[in-house]
């Protein structure tokens, strides 16, 4: 069960994240800082709707730092998208049509999960 404080926060930073999303189609020449700026809202809603943020970064540092690889693939998912985020942050330049259909991904993707925890068709 999800309580109305993290449910408020995944839906903002859902909502954020696609509008970051829209922007950028829009603005080109920012494109690059508002699709990063994006995927990043899209791990914050991924987050929140899973559980305390600051507890699950703590989590994806330990599991990242662990030798084994975990068996949850949710668990597995949630390191890769850190990592992932991580990388995208440290970029120079990048192709904008790639990173934004990896955006676009990200953001269904993180749509499904908050809309699954929060019960709520999120337009």
């Amino acid at each position: 069960m999800m309580d109305e404080y993290r449910r408020g926060w995944a839906l903002r930073y859902l909502r954020e994240a696609k509008a970051e999303l829209k922007a950028a189609r829009k603005v080109p020449y920012m494109s690059s800082s508002l699709v990063l700026e994006s995927i990043r809202k899209a791990r914050n809603a991924i987050y929140y709707s899973l559980g305390e943020p600051a507890f699950i970064e703590i989590l994806l540092r330990e599991e990242a730092e662990n030798s084994d690889s975990s068996n949850d693939s949710v668990l597995r998912f949630l390191v890769e998208l850190e990592s992932a985020v991580q990388q995208l942050g440290h970029l120079e330049e990048f192709n904008n049509d790639t990173i934004m259909t990896q955006a676009d991904n990200l953001v269904h993707i993180a749509t499904d999960i908050v809309e699954t925890f929060t019960g709520e068709k999120i337009e």
